[in-house]
């Protein structure tokens, strides 16, 4: 059985493409993922609750790259 066949808990991840295919399709690193996670699944999970995760993450990355420590990016002004 594949992972995709078997969803643990909850529907909310059953869309046309798996969130975690998309993340891993694109490359995507932890913050970037969660911000994927969080705003596709709000409509059918924790609503405004899971759009503030995905903020949460989104600040956290700017605050990283603001400050020079996020991994690989490359300031491209």
């Amino acid at each position: 059985m594949k992972a995709n066949d078997n969803q643990v808990d909850g529907q909310h991840y059953r869309k046309s493409i798996q969130v975690w295919d998309f993340i891993a399709a694109n490359e995507l690193d932890y913050f970037q993922g969660n911000v994927v996670k969080y705003s596709c699944r709000f409509k059918d999970k924790n609503g405004i609750a899971d759009l503030k995760k995905a903020r949460h993450y989104l600040d956290k990355m700017i605050e990283m790259i603001e400050t020079g420590s996020y991994p690989g990016y490359l300031d491209a002004r």
